[in-house]
């Protein structure tokens, strides 16, 4: 289950406020339904940054192709392996 914006600033506000860790989290909070390791990760983010926000040109981009499309880069149609 993919932890929403309101989640992320209660997990901060436990982890900041409380020194509650990953798992602690989990055993106060178990009808969420977050993954110890979503957690883990959000609060080594927030232990290393200071803050929960991905970073900007952290992310992958969405899409690499061109708005043409793939044959218009290479002149001609796609090759089929």
């Amino acid at each position: 289950m993919k932890i929403s914006q309101e989640d992320v600033i209660l997990i901060k506000n436990l982890y900041l406020s409380k020194q509650y860790g990953a798992r602690r989290l989990l055993s106060e909070l178990p009808d969420e339904g977050w993954k110890l390791g979503s957690i883990d990760s959000l609060l080594k983010r927030s232990h290393k940054t200071g803050t929960i926000v991905p970073q900007p040109g952290s992310v992958r981009p969405r899409s690499s192709r061109s708005s043409e499309g793939p044959c218009a880069q290479s002149g001609g149609q796609a090759k089929n392996a």
